[in-house]
């Protein structure tokens, strides 16, 4: 996940601040939706920049070391960079899935169940398309598949 900063005790995604909910606000108003858009917005922005930087400095230090060891070393560091864009490619397209949502209007309500996901939760992983309960048997039915 991005680096974000702190702000009274919750991390802010991609520089925005934590949303500061009114009582009595109806969920997933415009404020709300336009909030999430900003830090979905942000966010791809960031990761789109580490991929355009991870691609300059390979083209940069991309060297043909005569040695089989340097040339082994700078492999093995290309490779793990290129792992690391490509988890955060499949999240940018998470981000856009996620962002498709707030157009249609579906955005913060569980897939499987419907309930509201809730602001916390979506402040904490604003790609989150499963509630608390939903995402907690998920991962039990995993575990149970995996074991």
């Amino acid at each position: 996940m991005p680096e974000g900063t702190k702000k009274l005790g919750v991390l802010a995604i991609a520089g925005v601040d934590p949303y500061q909910e009114k009582p009595g606000e109806e969920y997933m108003n415009t404020a709300q939706l336009g909030h999430f858009r900003k830090i979905l917005d942000a966010w791809r922005s960031q990761l789109r920049e580490e991929v355009d930087r991870t691609l300059n400095h390979m083209q940069d230090e991309a060297a043909n070391f005569p040695d089989p060891v340097d040339r082994a070393a700078q492999e093995e560091e290309f490779s793990l960079e290129l792992r690391a864009r490509d988890r955060e490619r499949k999240l940018i397209k998470k981000i856009e899935k996620t962002l498709q949502k707030i157009e249609d209007d579906d955005f913060g309500f569980c897939d499987s169940c419907g309930i509201e996901i809730g602001i916390r939760r979506l402040e904490a992983r604003p790609t989150a398309d499963l509630c608390i309960d939903c995402k907690t048997l998920a991962e039990i039915k995993e575990k149970q598949m995996a074991g």
